[in-house]
């Protein structure tokens, strides 16, 4: 028996019949579970007919789903961003691409310096393609997530407060024209980054759709492109040329919203776990002492208390603009 056969049965039939949609009377050599990735999903390594295949298999719909995720997905593999895709249905919510492996990004030649102009340039690509479906705008994406979190009482009464009244004023001087919005993928942390040793790859499509550009150039700047020369990499490499004073002052804005959409998906995490009272403070840890607080065992990574902790710390750069964690949404 192998690890689709101990799938509920929908979803085992579902994937049986998506292999032998790709592999025909191939047979599977092996099945193997795959981590890695941003993502809920379920993913599997098949091994068939000589080839490396992955079935990815959407994990339970959440009240934000995109439902242009896959269409997004075609495009983008069309394009030679994702991932080969063979198959996708989207009422079983399964697809089948080329399994790639993944080398660390610390790998890539020519370091940082090389990676970000690389990403600049991939980021440049994908804002080529045909554009995504339209979904929501990215502000109000962000909002309707923070509202879930202040409804969670996570936090004790006025202390978000500030954090509240700093979203309403992004959101009433944010300017941007839909129309002008562009094929995102709205999630490039670095563990959507696939570096197979020689190029990079995008994966984990769930979020993407058209919006702004600078959505993915903040979420890249913020994890990866983390100094002023590594961010002037890549904004050369995405845009041609630096950017602008103009285009500095928006995409400062863009960057506190996905600072706070992450602290947003943390603390959603962290709500799950049973809590004695709700939080009263704001404080968080400087970059230093979350290095120390996770060697010495103190923090213990991919725990609630830990995206718990660097929630507070996007918070504190959604207010301050003070250096992010990184988008490390493992800790």
């Amino acid at each position: 028996m192998s690890d689709l056969d101990r799938l509920p049965p929908l979803e085992r039939d579902a994937a049986h019949a998506a292999l032998r949609e790709v592999i025909g009377t191939a047979k599977i050599d092996a099945v193997t579970p795959v981590s890695g990735g941003a993502t809920s999903a379920r993913l599997f390594r098949i091994d068939a007919g000589g080839e490396n295949y992955l079935l990815r298999i959407e994990g339970e719909p959440s009240p934000l789903r995109n439902p242009y995720q896959y269409v997004s997905l075609r495009i983008a593999a069309e394009a030679g961003i994702a991932p080969r895709l063979y198959y996708v249905d989207e009422t079983s919510r399964i697809a089948v691409m080329d399994f790639i492996s993944r080398k660390p990004l610390a790998l890539y030649p020519g370091g940082l310096p090389a990676l970000a102009k690389a990403l600049g340039e991939l980021l440049a690509r994908l804002q080529a393609t045909p554009t995504f479906p339209s979904f929501v705008r990215y502000p109000d994406i962000v909002a309707r997530l923070w509202a879930h979190v202040c409804r969670t009482s996570l936090f004790a009464p006025g202390v978000l407060d500030r954090c509240n009244e700093h979203l309403a004023h992004i959101r009433a001087t944010y300017a941007w024209d839909e129309a002008n919005s562009v094929s995102s993928h709205n999630d490039p942390l670095p563990a959507n980054i696939l570096f197979d040793g020689n190029r990079l790859w995008m994966i984990d499509w769930e979020s993407a759709y058209r919006t702004d550009p600078l959505v993915d150039l903040a979420i890249v700047g913020g994890s990866i492109a983390r100094t002023p020369e590594l961010e002037d990499l890549l904004h050369r490499a995405w845009l041609g040329r630096p950017l602008d004073d103009a285009l500095r002052a928006r995409l400062a804005h863009v960057r506190a919203l996905t600072r706070l959409y992450y602290a947003g998906v943390l603390f959603s995490a962290s709500a799950t776990a049973p809590r004695a009272t709700p939080d009263t403070s704001l404080a968080a840890p400087t970059l230093a002492e979350l290095a120390e607080a996770t060697r010495t065992g103190r923090l213990k990574v991919g725990t609630p208390a830990a995206k718990h902790v660097v929630g507070k710390m996007l918070l504190a750069s959604f207010l301050s603009d003070v250096a992010t964690p990184g988008f490390d949404l493992s800790v």
